[in-house]
């Protein structure tokens, strides 16, 4: 007779072995960490194997481990698909929705809106993910992401909203101090804020005529709200989207008159969710306020 396993053993295991430690699972679960610990215990004797050895920087997967997590893996895909079934016939419009967007739209956009979706819907509570990496819609990780790329992810359904403009920007204090450009070509002799790895501000210049490598920035990071916070401190020139700029009374627009390009916005949710009451008034109500 086959054996029965607890499915919350096996969810815990598949925790553990994607974060590789106890207590990175145990945040991941909503859990204590001895309780990770306890539940990997229960499974290796029930098996009979050993899953995980122990290492200096964390947990490993032993060959027999690694055997059986790509049985549990389909497993686990199978459970969120039959849980976001069950959510998409959820008829209720009170509860969680999980939501995840850029760091800059999460931090500058999204706050308004979601005092407004508040206000005409006290009973929904609000999850939000600042985060550019790419959130897995069928694990969970959201439940309606704020994209600015057009969607890969199969089993999605995906509206196209209006494009955020960007511009460009300085703070009244830089530009007292060093002048205000009037062409692409006089970058040349101020101080810009750059990407540490990304290329597109890079792209942008040799675009417009300016050859420039990653050297020309005086300072770089990824970090769009820390390139924001040193623009906005006077470190430099820098860009942003347009509906950012505009709100912020210590810096003012520069070359208005060039072409920086614009970021497409779409918004994304599993396909199972599309007839779940909550997430499609969610879902709408954010089309309509990140659409203008």
């Amino acid at each position: 007779m086959a054996k029965q396993f607890d499915w919350t053993h096996l969810q815990t295991f598949l925790a553990v072995a994607s974060a590789g430690s106890l207590s990175a699972a145990a945040r991941a679960l909503g859990g204590s960490q001895p309780t990770m610990g306890r539940h990997v215990a229960v499974l290796e004797a029930e098996l009979g194997v050993r899953l995980f050895e122990r290492t200096a920087s964390g947990l490993e997967l032993t060959p027999t481990g690694i055997e059986l997590l790509e049985h549990a893996q389909p497993m686990a895909q199978a459970a969120n698909r039959l849980a976001l079934v069950a959510e998409g016939r959820a008829t209720a419009i009170a509860g969680t929705i999980r939501i995840t967007a850029s760091d800059i739209v999460a931090t500058y956009i999204l706050p308004e809106i979601l005092t407004a979706l508040r206000v005409e819907e006290p009973e929904i509570e609000v999850e939000l993910v600042a985060s550019d990496r790419t959130e897995n819609l069928l694990q969970r990780e959201a439940d309606i992401a704020v994209r600015m790329y057009r969607p890969t992810q199969s089993d999605v359904f995906a509206r196209r909203l209006d494009d955020l403009e960007i511009g460009m920007f300085a703070s009244h204090d830089y530009l007292a101090k060093h002048g205000t450009p009037q062409n692409i070509e006089d970058m040349a002799d101020h101080d810009v804020v750059g990407y540490d790895r990304g290329e597109q501000i890079i792209d942008g210049f040799r675009a417009a005529g300016l050859q420039v490598d990653r050297r020309f920035f005086p300072f770089r990071t990824d970090n769009q709200i820390v390139a924001w916070a040193m623009v906005t401190a006077g470190y430099g020139i820098g860009f942003n989207q347009l509906k950012v700029g505009a709100r912020e009374a210590r810096v003012k627009r520069l070359l208005s008159h060039v072409d920086l390009g614009a970021l497409p916005v779409w918004l994304v949710a599993h396909s199972e969710l599309k007839t779940s009451r909550r997430v499609r008034r969610v879902f709408d109500f954010l089309a309509e306020n990140l659409g203008g």
